[in-house]
């Protein structure tokens, strides 16, 4: 065995020594803040916005015989002397559009609330004209699957319960801390 300089010995079948330490700095690690509250809070009454409309939805759903058969004999109404088959081709129309059109706007909510947990400010104006268009649907749709008597009511109740969870969702999405959780850049460590 040979002594290096410094009077310790080394064995010879020894892996090499390792390189010294670098002087470029690691890559930094993103820190993302927790979401504060108001965020949080704002996702819980969305989320029971969706879950309430999609009830509905469902409860329709469920229910759509008796709305068709009631489609059918408002459009059977408005036109006199139409053939069946187009007065049951507008019900079904009618009753599945409405659905189709309040699911979708459901969806397209929850995927920009998505958005707006990913910390994109813009995304919570874009939940505006989104909620300002699912009001819009409700009351065209409100005349085709709201049914009648108490059940008619239920079924407005739970609408405006989820409109108005949605829109104290989207207030906080615009409260002073959840701004800054949006705008602040991601910090490095």
């Amino acid at each position: 065995m040979a002594s290096p300089p410094g009077g310790e010995e080394r064995p010879v079948s020894a892996a090499p020594l390792r390189p010294g330490p670098s002087y470029s700095a690691p890559p930094p690690i993103p820190v993302v803040p927790p979401a504060p509250r108001a965020v949080r809070l704002a996702q819980r009454l969305w989320l029971a916005s969706f879950v309430t409309g999609l009830a509905v939805l469902a409860g329709s759903f469920l229910t759509r015989d008796s709305h068709l058969q009631r489609l059918h004999q408002v459009v059977a109404d408005m036109a006199p002397g139409s053939a069946a088959e187009a007065v049951g081709a507008a019900a079904g129309t009618v009753f599945w559009g409405s659905l189709a059109a309040l699911l979708l706007f459901i969806v397209l909510e929850a995927a920009v609330l998505t958005v707006v947990t990913g910390r994109r400010k813009w995304a919570r104006w874009a939940l505006i004209p989104l909620l300002a268009g699912h009001a819009l649907a409700l009351l065209v749709a409100s005349d085709f699957l709201v049914p009648q008597g108490d059940a008619g009511r239920h079924v407005v109740l739970l609408w405006a319960g989820a409109l108005v969870l949605a829109c104290a969702g989207l207030v906080l999405l615009f409260l002073p801390s959840a701004g800054a959780w949006l705008t602040s850049r991601r910090s490095r460590v």
